[in-house]
């Protein structure tokens, strides 16, 4: 189409002897008919149905629970980790050797055959890149862990089949994906990046230009024409049979265009992850949606909906706040993200990251970093070996987008120079995204203290490279087998948080939390169970020097005996205080959840 509504072949369903209860198939044809009113929704709303009929419950959802404090997430590439046998044969080693069961769920990032942007730019989405394994050795990951994949569901490969057929103007693909007229006015889009927005194609009908929010080899999608909506449910039921129990939807909040608007995050994009939310809960009760929106912080709470869109999304603004707090040795910024954060909707919650495959977002610090702060973060991040990708203003100038570089190297030094406390500020960083409201998600390179992959963007040309790092299996063994090295250091501390996290009801992400008043050199909150049994006081140095916290700025009960859970140390009496090391983290306790067990 040229952003109308286009016909196009899809799968043809017939109606399956189960189908949903009458609200289900009520609520599904509500948003079907505010998605396209003008079509006949019950014949798409019986084909979404049998999509989605008789799919498995996952077996690491046991109905009981969506979550709780010993949910923890690894977020890693099927080839992370290469040598010996299949990828996802040497990556299902390592998780047994060094990770176990200090997480619950494991992010596998793209799998699938792909052309670019290391499987995001996706060329069939029903199958497992030969080279990696299959989807037995996927089947033997998700025995043991709740797997999340990524529906690429903004765009494909342009060596897509289907786009295959839209150049060749035949059915289904030749409706599948969106054209504009390139003399319209489209500078109200909202660009992700700083490459040219539509991509010249040949096809019978002559040169058409094609939609592509992320890069000329990702062509967009058009959602208008329900055949593709059909299409995209379609595979995230295939996923969820095949092992699925989190469904993550890339680049969601730029699913649906329309000239004259941003073209990011419009009322139809919020209908289709309603309409998913609504098809999951009826089907796949147990499987969680997360959306991921790189984008400013109201914009990405607006994906829990009024309880009906995502389980989870990212917490996109906690990395670039919790860099700068680091950076700077002050909590000011994040101290007031934080006390202005909302807490989880009932029956959803937050994804906590400070690193993962993709850089550190920028946008999600708009409106909360000043201009001077942002540019002072930039800057030491390249001095620390790092790069800052760009996105285009409607201007025509360029603004940071993200930075690109590996977390642990972010962390060399502050805004004042490096030093000798690389492995100290860098564990802060993960303790504090272990211990707020939400499930903490950590990188394989967070975990296995990777520097820099300079080599990466020489060998790719990609500034995404840096932080993508493909391990010899044989090396990381020898490096986690060296105590003293990075690796070990890291990985030890931060599994044995970890376990330690897992134990404590103040930890689960329904828990309370309240922002606590400290100097700025400190960053501090409180956490309570549910049912108000264990408090939880984390306070972190965020400076290279000590610092003390008196007890009386807590709110620790006079009637209980308070110690650190971290360290293992007693409190002092109310009126006391407790000096903090560089960099030291403190989980201060009424009681060890694990006395309980």
């Amino acid at each position: 189409r040229t952003l109308s509504s286009g016909g196009g072949v899809g799968f043809n369903f017939g109606m399956s002897e189960h189908s949903p209860g009458d609200e289900a198939r009520t609520r599904i044809v509500r948003h079907l008919t505010a998605l396209y009113p003008d079509a006949d929704v019950d014949p798409i709303a019986d084909r979404l149905i049998d999509a989605f009929t008789a799919l498995p419950r996952p077996a690491s959802a046991d109905g009981s629970r969506r979550w709780d404090q010993r949910d923890a997430m690894l977020i890693t590439y099927a080839d992370s980790i290469v040598g010996g046998e299949t990828p996802l044969r040497t990556l299902d080693q390592f998780l047994n050797r060094h990770v176990g069961d200090a997480v619950s769920m494991v992010h596998l990032l793209p799998f699938f055959p792909f052309t670019s942007d290391d499987g995001f730019a996706v060329s069939s989405y029903g199958s497992v890149r030969e080279d990696l394994g299959d989807w037995d050795d996927v089947a033997e990951l998700a025995k043991r862990y709740r797997l999340m994949f990524d529906l690429v569901i903004n765009h494909a490969s342009a060596s897509h089949r289907w786009f295959g057929e839209f150049e060749r103007g035949e059915a289904p693909g030749k409706d599948y994906f969106i054209t504009a007229d390139p003399d319209a006015d489209l500078s109200a889009v909202t660009r992700p990046r700083a490459t040219a927005l539509l991509r010249p194609t040949e096809t019978p009908d002559g040169t058409r230009h094609v939609w592509c929010t992320f890069g000329h080899d990702q062509v967009d999608w058009d959602f208008a024409n329900p055949d593709v909506l059909v299409e995209m449910m379609s595979i995230a039921a295939n996923y969820i049979r095949r092992g699925a129990s989190v469904i993550r939807l890339d680049a969601i909040g730029y699913l649906w265009k329309q000239i004259g608007t941003s073209c990011i995050h419009l009322p139809q994009t919020h209908e289709v992850v309603r309409l998913l939310r609504t098809l999951v809960d009826s089907f796949a009760p147990g499987v969680l949606l997360i959306t991921e929106t790189n984008v400013p912080n109201n914009e990405n709470l607006s994906y829990f909906g009024n309880r009906n869109e995502a389980h989870v999304i990212y917490n996109f603004s906690l990395a670039p706040l919790v860099l700068h707090a680091l950076l700077s040795g002050r909590a000011t910024y994040l101290q007031r993200w934080m006390r202005s954060m909302p807490p989880g909707p009932v029956g959803c919650t937050y994804l906590n990251f400070t690193a993962s495959h993709d850089g550190i977002g920028m946008r999600p610090a708009e409106g909360l970093l000043s201009e001077d702060e942002q540019r002072q973060l930039v800057d030491t991040v390249v001095r620390h070996g790092g790069r800052v990708s760009t996105r285009r203003m409607p201007d025509g100038t360029e603004k940071p987008y993200e930075l690109n570089i590996s977390l642990f190297d972010a962390y060399r030094g502050t805004f004042t120079g490096e030093d000798e406390h690389q492995v100290e500020r860098f564990l802060t960083s993960q303790t504090i995204a272990l211990g707020i409201e939400g499930i903490p998600a950590i990188y394989i390179h967070s975990l296995t203290a990777t520097p820099n992959d300079a080599d990466g963007i020489e060998r790719t040309g990609r500034a995404r490279s840096i932080n993508r790092h493909q391990w010899d299996a044989d090396e990381l063994e020898r490096r986690f087998a060296d105590a003293d090295s990075p690796t070990a250091r890291v990985s030890s501390e931060l599994i044995r948080r970890l376990r330690i996290r897992a134990r404590q009801p103040a930890f689960s992400p329904d828990a309370t939390q309240f922002t606590l008043i400290l100097p700025p050199q400190l960053f501090g909150f409180w956490r309570q169970s549910n049912d108000r049994s264990q408090s939880i006081f984390a306070v972190h140095n965020l400076t290279a020097e000590e610092q003390t916290v008196a007890m009386e700025d807590l709110n620790l009960v006079s009637t209980d005996d308070w110690f650190d859970l971290i360290g293992g140390d007693p409190m002092p009496g109310l009126t006391g205080e407790v000096r903090l090391r560089p960099y030291q983290c403190l989980w201060i306790t009424n009681r060890d959840g694990a006395a309980g067990e």
